[in-house]
């Protein structure tokens, strides 16, 4: 059930470990995030399982078949540091692209024009590449990355360059093919975005996994216990020193975490029997932000 699979991965560089015995699954039709600080090993990984560079140690699978020069063709790699040939006009360059791929030069042709009526640059066909902006380039490139409609699509930092505009319209791309079957690896450090988009994610640190699981079961297992409550009236002073703890406080909010042993529903209640109008009660979950700076800093110790 997975579209890769990782076994043990090590890349070396001269005396410097940059994947360190790496092993994770990334299960079909999910959109993936692969996240890390900068060094950790994220662009190592990308390169050897697009057989940029070969592992030293280890297996990758690729939908059950061992990695193998035939997979690039099954797999759409958009790298952070865009790859266009500036002098080249976008159709041609497309074209070429395309055929490296392995697609014929009419059926890519065909595919591209139906991408250029999507995006709405019919008239970008003749333009070199060096005439488009930043963001206009990235739209090529992200073409360039799909048209060959790949099994799994890795994206590096996807959206630097865009405008919101055109960050929906790519995000809205990455969710329709998704949807009909291509997995997604998704980098970028940009936690927000991760927040948004991701099913599952990997974090890597120094070359060594040291997280990985369901976003929501990570946001849920590194919660505490913390509480919001938007109410009306004046809140009584013993609740200050019972068994929740005061985080912040305001007119009409306040924050509270539950000291060990003691539920929500403990503060629920104590609020309804003293007559507090509550307008909203909600748990506070960390954000992956929080917790990428709190796993990093763990094991940089």
């Amino acid at each position: 059930m997975s579209i890769l699979s990782l076994r043990g991965v090590v890349k070396r560089y001269s005396k410097h470990t940059a994947v360190d015995a790496v092993t994770f699954d990334v299960p079909k039709g999910v959109i993936f995030g692969m996240l890390g600080p900068n060094g950790a090993g994220k662009t190592s990984l990308i390169r050897i399982i697009t057989t940029i560079t070969g592992a030293d140690e280890g297996e990758i699978f690729i939908d059950g078949e061992k990695l193998n020069r035939l997979h690039p063709a099954q797999i759409g790699y958009m790298p952070e540091e865009r790859g266009l040939y500036k002098k080249m006009k976008v159709g041609d360059h497309l074209l070429y692209l395309a055929q490296l791929k392995g697609l014929s030069p009419k059926i890519a042709r065909d595919k591209i024009e139906k991408w250029f009526v999507k995006f709405d640059i019919q008239d970008w066909w003749n333009k070199k590449v060096e005439e488009l902006s930043k963001g206009m380039q990235q739209k090529v490139q992200f073409i360039a990355t799909v048209v060959h409609e790949p099994k799994l699509l890795i994206l590096d930092e996807p959206f630097s360059g865009l405008d919101p505009i055109n960050t929906n319209l790519i995000k809205d791309e990455i969710y329709r093919m998704n949807k009909e079957g291509t997995s997604v690896i998704f980098s970028t450090h940009r936690m927000e975005q991760v927040e948004e988009i991701c099913e599952q994610i990997i974090l890597i640190n120094k070359g060594k996994v040291v997280l990985e699981g369901r976003v929501d079961d990570i946001k849920n297992f590194y919660k505490e216990n913390c509480f919001e409550v938007g109410f009306e009236g004046e809140l009584p002073e013993e609740l200050r020193n019972s068994s929740f703890e005061v985080l912040e406080d305001s007119k009409d909010k306040i924050i509270l975490k539950a000291r060990e042993g003691h539920k929500p529903n403990e503060l629920l209640k104590g609020l309804i029997d003293r007559n507090i109008n509550i307008h909203s009660f909600n748990e506070i979950l960390p954000t992956l932000n929080e917790i990428f700076i709190k796993k990093v800093g763990e094991s940089d110790e």
